[in-house]
Order: C-alpha cells, then structure tokens, then sequence
C-alpha cells in the first residue's frame, strides 16, 4: 500500500472519529428545543457535553489539516468550491462554543434565552450541511481539467446531497438522545429514550434510502458490506434502546455512523472529488497527493501524537462519566 492511500484511510479515519463524537453533541444541541422542557433540564443537557465539545472539535481541525498537507489539490478544490457551506458550518461553531461559555454568564432572561436559541440553530445547521457537503464529494461535482469547481452555489443542493443533510441530522439528533439517555437521571432520561425511538425510526427510513441510493451509484462489495453493518447496528440500537441499555445503544448508534461513513469513503476511493465533466478530471489519492516525503514526514509524526492525543481524550470522557439530573444543578445556576 502507498502511502497517499494510507492518508487516504487516516483521513476517513479522522472524519469517522469527528461525526461519532461532535454528532452526539450536535444532537444534544438539537435537543435543548426538543426535549428540554424548561431552563434546568436544558442546562442539564449542555452540562454533559460541556467537558467535552471542544474535545469533540480537535478531530474536524485535525481532518482538515491533514487533508491540506496530504492531498493540497483535495484541499484546495473542496474549501474553494464549497466555500460558502464550510464558511457557514465554521461561523456556527463559533457562535455555538460562544454559545455554551456566555449563556450563564448574566442571569437575565432574554440573555439565557437568545444563546439557547443560538446553540440550538448552531447545532442543527452544520448537522445537516456536513451530509450535504459529503454528499456532494461521493456524488462528484463540476470540476475542470485544471481541477477546479466550476459549478454553482446551486449545484451543491442537489436531491442527493439535501437526502445526504437530512441523513446527517437524524441520525445526530438519535446518537444525541441516545447519549443523553446515557447521561442523565430521572424523567429527562426516560423522555429521551423515547425521542430516540421515534427519531431513530426516521433516521432508518432516510438512512437506509441514501445508502441504498449511493451503493446504486458508486458502490462496490466492501461498501455493501459497509451497508449492512450500518443497517444492523442502526436497527440493533433502536432494540437495545427500547430494552433500556442505554450502553449499546450509544455503541450501537456510533457503529451505525462509523459504518456510514465508512462506506462513503469505500465508494469514494480511489477518487477523492469526482469530476461530472469527465472521468478523466476527478481528483483521486495519486494525483491530488503531496510528495512522498511529506508524506513520511506525516506519517512519523501522526504515529507518535495520534496514540498521545487519543489516551488523553479517553481519559477525559472516563473522568466525566457518571450521570447528572436536574437535582445537580445549582438553583442559583439553573435559570
């Protein structure tokens, strides 16, 4: 194996790691408006992803920043093309970490009320936009012979990909109740294991058609294979959450997430932007690619940091694994 498809599979690895863990606490952020019902409970929600969001970000920094030093071309026609999707996604992460540090920074209503607001809007947008960019980079997109995006704002909000958003969203939003159900005490926990079902349901149906849709397209048999553990895991979470091992459901959901994109990546390579202009100008791990040097150099260097950077984020979530409710939260804090 070369090493440009080694950071190929780094890469999905990367992205993989980055939907499993932000989409939980994107759908906790949906769930502030859907579940919470009143100002404790949604504060009950933000405090069991607080410790860990930012955490949770490192991985879309990481991916971004290994594609632009291992593939520049990939890099370079992704965030030109679908600059203002990505612009979007970015100021949403900004105003939603904003969101979680200033919202009980001053106790009036209007003050607490409008960045509940923002974190909820600020989760569910980059929820749904992140299926419709990768949507769009399986399907392919109008690229020229000098490799560059020469489609419209349009183009990128084709059926398939809107289909792609929409995957995205549910199934945050369900790998969010999910988690929340594993987090917390009381009636909240019950409500939310109910949420999921219903949502986990929806998230099958539009599921199930994306990836049926894709396999139909650009599929091969390692993607197949990628589709039917998603399927199984997806429907084995809903079983398991309506058991109440609220455990394997969250595993459940995440392997159900990490299959999924999994099989986009499978149905990606060799290519990594397929041109619909003409086979000959997709982008593709050998000519999209740094050197190999650089690419050694990357490699030592992901060797020693990724097994540091991973130890110290496990031993974050252990640290702050148990279960809160209402009653931990603080009356002068709860507003």
């Amino acid at each position: 194996m070369h090493l440009h498809d080694v950071w190929f599979v780094l890469i999905a690895v990367l992205w993989t790691g980055y939907f499993f863990l932000e989409g939980f606490d994107f759908g906790v952020g949906i769930l502030t408006k859907l579940l919470a019902r009143d100002r404790p409970e949604r504060r009950v929600l933000i405090n069991t992803i607080g410790p860990v969001w930012d955490g949770n970000e490192v991985w879309l920094l990481t991916a971004g920043g290994a594609t632009f030093a291992a593939f520049p071309d990939w890099y370079a026609t992704l965030f030109s093309g679908f600059y203002l999707p990505l612009l979007v996604i970015l100021v949403c992460l900004i105003v939603r970490g904003v969101g979680f540090e200033y919202r009980a920074k001053r106790p009036e209503e209007n003050w607490q009320r409008n960045w509940e607001h923002a974190i909820f809007w600020t989760s569910l947008i980059p929820a749904f936009l992140w299926g419709v960019v990768f949507g769009n980079i399986v399907r392919g997109v109008k690229i020229d012979q000098h490799f560059e995006y020469v489609g419209t704002l349009g183009d990128l909000f084709n059926p398939y990909a809107l289909l792609g958003g929409l995957v995205t969203l549910t199934l945050f939003t369900f790998h969010g109740a999910v988690f929340t159900a594993l987090k917390t005490v009381g009636d909240i926990r019950v409500r939310a294991r109910k949420l999921a079902l219903r949502v986990g349901l929806v998230a099958a149906v539009v599921a199930l058609a994306f990836l049926l849709w894709t396999q139909a397209d650009t599929g091969n048999g390692r993607s197949l294979v990628a589709l039917i553990v998603a399927v199984v895991a997806l429907v084995a979470a809903l079983v398991a959450n309506q058991m109440g091992r609220e455990g394997w459901s969250f595993a459940l959901s995440g392997v159900t997430i990490v299959a999924a994109v999994a099989m986009l990546f499978l149905s990606l390579f060799p290519n990594v932007m397929p041109s619909t202009l003409n086979g000959d100008w997709s982008l593709t791990v050998t000519n999209a690619s740094s050197s190999p040097y650089t690419l050694k150099i990357m490699t030592w260097c992901a060797a020693i940091a990724t097994p540091l950077v991973m130890l110290y984020q496990g031993w974050t979530y252990w640290v702050f694994r148990k279960r809160i409710g209402t009653q931990h939260i603080a009356a002068d804090i709860a507003h």
